[in-house]
């Protein structure tokens, strides 16, 4: 029977391995939850699957648990990163979060020409990040990075990765989805359906992308007071940018956050 309390540490996870306890989660396990030993708690550390392990020490301060057996293997998610425009405590703290549960592998706060928030404490946000895996079952953690200039993110973008850049300009066009399937590839496989919108100069929101084998991505959504105009011509005139509406209504930048990465995940993801 699989254990109800789940807990991240940072320490390598295997049958027989035994793991220190913090005093934090000591405090948590044993005066909190009223765990004992004997009890049973599962493990994940981002790398190593989730583990049953079984508490053999148990203090006021401190304790060990033993590794039994894996419960779950590791489960990577897509290979995509959401690049937001930090914006209030509470409302960066729920992106991070939902970003975490919805299955992004990279959380990149960018500092934009309008931004509100220039600065963020990174151990922070990488712990919601944390207990939103412990939460959701997930067995992959994200990373959070420190805060930098959009401008910089940009200068140095990788070629391979795809852009959806979330434009507020083009409020009220339809974001165009193809959900259709794509033929047969080697060994019966399938081309990925498209994200839809515009590429770079060439195309307006509302045009098919096109089929896309599975690359990596990236999700830009912008701050509350939207994209300056020199940074808006740079992302339209970028090769790898998909320029996309999301719908008839501005989005709060958290709303935005959970509808683009919806969007993504049904049409590109693993949902």
């Amino acid at each position: 029977m699989s254990a109800k309390i789940r807990l991240y540490v940072d320490h390598p996870l295997g049958a027989g391995q035994s793991i220190p306890l913090e005093k934090e989660q000591a405090h948590y396990l044993f005066g909190v939850m009223r765990q004992r030993l004997g009890g049973a708690v599962a493990l994940f550390n981002g790398r190593d699957g989730e583990w049953q392990a079984e508490v053999t020490e148990a203090g006021k301060r401190g304790g060990t648990l033993t590794c039994v057996t894996q419960s779950k293997p590791l489960q990577m998610p897509p290979d995509l990163w959401l690049i937001f425009a930090p914006i209030k405590k509470a409302r960066t703290d729920f992106i991070v979060e939902k970003a975490a549960e919805m299955g992004a592998a990279r959380i990149l706060p960018v500092g934009t020409e309008y931004t509100n928030s220039e600065r963020i404490r990174q151990d922070r946000l990488q712990a919601h990040a944390v207990e939103a895996a412990e939460q959701c079952g997930g067995t992959y953690v994200p990373e959070v990075c420190d805060l930098q200039k959009l401008s910089q993110l940009l200068d140095h973008w990788p070629a391979e990765r795809q852009l959806m850049f979330c434009d507020e300009a083009e409020v009220g066009q339809r974001l165009f989805l193809d959900i259709a399937q794509g033929s047969a590839g080697p060994e019966g496989g399938r081309e990925t359906p498209a994200l839809g919108g515009g590429t770079g100069a060439d195309r307006s929101a509302g045009e098919p992308v096109g089929k896309l084998s599975l690359q990596p991505w990236a999700i830009l959504i912008g701050p509350e007071g939207g994209f300056s105009d020199k940074e808006r011509k740079r992302l339209h005139a970028m090769a790898q940018a998909h320029v996309v509406s999301l719908g008839p209504r501005i989005l709060r930048a958290d709303t935005a956050a959970v509808a683009a990465m919806t969007l993504w995940q049904q049409t590109l993801g693993d949902w």
